[in-house]
């Protein structure tokens, strides 16, 4: 099953994009981040494939100053999606 995991560098931010999406009931899950992406604070949010597009519209229209990108998760094959 494929999935996206948004990234940050921080836990805090980490947790208020979770609580962003939860508001506009957007399904999503608190994940440890696997180990192929280095550049997190260890845990993401883990999003559906039809979620994208709104995270992605929520991440441009609030400020977040760690976040370190959002990757695909093909069956435990990490591949970077540019936002």
């Amino acid at each position: 099953m494929e999935y996206y995991l948004v990234v940050f560098r921080a836990k805090s931010e980490t947790i208020r994009f979770s609580s962003l999406l939860t508001s506009y009931r957007v399904p999503n899950d608190v994940v440890s981040t696997p180990r192929q992406i280095s550049v997190s604070c260890g845990t993401s949010v883990k999003i559906s494939i039809g979620a994208l597009d709104i995270a992605k519209k929520l991440l441009t229209y609030n400020k977040f100053y760690t976040f370190a990108g959002i990757y695909l998760d093909n069956m435990n094959y990490i591949r970077y999606k540019s936002v």
